[in-house]
């Protein structure tokens, strides 16, 4: 499976009222960039978000998640979130939000000179 499209839809349409929202295919999955900014994606059948570290310690007792490692690294900031915690329109919400209230704090990669 690339990547779960039903969720992706869902995703879409809660970041479709955004001004500066943009799919892009990456790391086999889908990632939303928000302002220029990595804060949403869809992984296989998890919704990776890119959230403040220390925002971590209060999801310590929320069930549904785990850290996002990439060749056995953890990525500082971004967790995945199991679909089978995002079944109702508020639990989607509540991590959707968690997401966009980080993205104005956190930084732009860095543009790429060709």
């Amino acid at each position: 499976m690339r990547y779960n499209e039903t969720l992706a839809n869902r995703i879409a349409e809660k970041l479709m009222h955004l001004p500066d929202v943009e799919e892009k295919e990456m790391f086999g999955g889908l990632i939303f960039m928000v302002d220029n900014k990595m804060c949403i994606g869809v992984m296989k059948d998890k919704v990776m978000l890119r959230l403040a570290p220390e925002s971590l310690v209060a999801l310590e007792n929320v069930d549904g998640w785990e850290l996002m490692v990439m060749s056995n690294t953890v990525m500082k900031g971004y967790i995945l979130v199991s679909q089978d915690v995002l079944n109702r329109k508020e639990d989607l919400d509540f991590w959707i939000n968690l997401a966009l209230e980080f993205n104005p704090l956190a930084k732009a990669s860095k543009k790429k000179k060709i």
